[in-house]
């Protein structure tokens, strides 16, 4: 079989940006990215940061490891509209330009690309399959702070799981070891040593993803987690901000109340505010030792993000979300973040890319050590 990874030029041709002078005060995504089959920066007039020289994985220290999994089969099987397998790329750019300032400015701390993977025409589970082995790839790699997916429609959040128990079960994510860069008690889960540790996902999303269907879809995934979970005799710790009602029917509430999903509305969000995010998220959180954050960009409201498949007549305002996103990335515990269904076909002046490049930033940004959002 062909491989489809991306390959490093094409990757530097996706990092690109204005240059205001060298030195981590002007850094930039673009020119402190460093390319995983490449450990030159990614940009030839790159700031004169310190940084590690040598290849990767296992010569780059401490890094926040970002691929990209170029996928909407899931999406046309969900009934949606295709065009989020060209989200990577459109996240990418959106990033590339944004400031970077602290450990990820300096270059004490590494930003490595390992490419993409890409789903076929209509064979997602063989994409889903090698995108699973890529993130395992890169949540156990040497040094490895945050795994950050770019997606995808949200059938990304499968092979994140896929990758995450790769990890998990070769021991890479151990409770120690969680979220070393970000402040928090990343010991008050329940793992002690040498158990595995107990983890769970925490979804951003106007919708609950756990669908009964033939196939697996955009909106099968965390079923067809809770229920690989089951096989294994565990319990799916699941948990989602932003629930729509009018955009899940009485079934999926049904199911999640069956599996134990604790959720909050996007009313409720507009209700309790930034306290009651933070205090809803911290409960979640304390109980695990490894958080696994996943966010579909359709939990923001259609001003915000239009380039998606199912624009929010009402969603959670973007101030609210990003304070999550923080809230997640202070617990210490955050060890792989995926951000889906970006629709660049769909976008109006790239505000739905511009909207995930922040959260992403800030969630890379605290668990590289700054204190981005207090």
């Amino acid at each position: 079989m062909t491989s489809s990874h991306s390959t490093a030029p094409a990757l530097h041709d996706q990092w690109s940006g204005r240059h205001d002078g060298d030195g981590a005060d002007h850094a930039r995504w673009h020119e402190v990215v460093r390319i995983a089959a490449d450990p030159s920066p990614s940009d030839s007039q790159a700031p004169s940061a310190p940084g590690p020289d040598t290849s990767y994985p296992t010569e780059f220290g401490r890094h926040i490891g970002v691929l990209g999994f170029r996928s909407d089969e899931g999406v046309r099987r969900n009934a949606g509209r295709t065009g989020a397998a060209d989200g990577p790329r459109a996240l990418r750019a959106a990033l590339s330009g944004i400031a970077l300032h602290g450990p990820l400015g300096d270059g004490s701390v590494a930003i490595v690309d390992h490419g993409d993977e890409v789903t076929h025409g209509e064979d997602l589970e063989d994409g889903q399959a090698r995108q699973a082995d890529a993130t395992g790839r890169a949540l156990s790699a040497d040094g490895n702070t945050l795994t950050v997916v770019l997606g995808g429609g949200h059938e990304t959040a499968w092979p994140s799981y896929g990758g995450l128990q790769q990890a998990l079960d070769a021991g890479a994510l151990r409770p120690d070891d969680a979220g070393t860069g970000a402040a928090g008690d990343a010991g008050a889960g329940s793992g002690a040593a040498g158990d595995r540790p107990r983890w769970g996902v925490l979804n951003l999303d106007a919708h609950f993803d756990l669908r009964r269907a033939d196939a697996p879809s955009s909106g099968t995934p965390f079923l067809q987690i809770a229920e690989a979970e089951r096989a294994q005799g565990r319990d799916l710790n699941y948990a989602v901000v932003g629930i729509a009602e009018a955009s899940n029917t009485k079934v999926l509430f049904d199911t999640a109340r069956d599996l134990g999903v604790e959720w909050m509305t996007d009313e409720e969000c507009a209700s309790v505010g930034r306290d009651g995010i933070a205090d809803f998220i911290e409960s979640f959180a304390e109980q695990l030792d490894v958080l696994y954050l996943t966010i579909d960009l359709d939990v923001l409201p259609a001003h915000t993000a239009p380039g998606v498949s199912a624009p929010a007549a009402f969603g959670v305002e973007f101030a609210l979300i990003l304070h999550a996103v923080q809230v997640a990335a202070r617990t210490g515990k955050l060890r792989l973040l995926d951000v889906v269904e970006l629709n660049p076909t769909l976008d109006i002046d790239g505000r739905t890319a511009k909207a995930a490049a922040r959260l992403i930033t800030d969630a890379a940004s605290i668990a590289a050590g700054e204190t981005a959002g207090e």
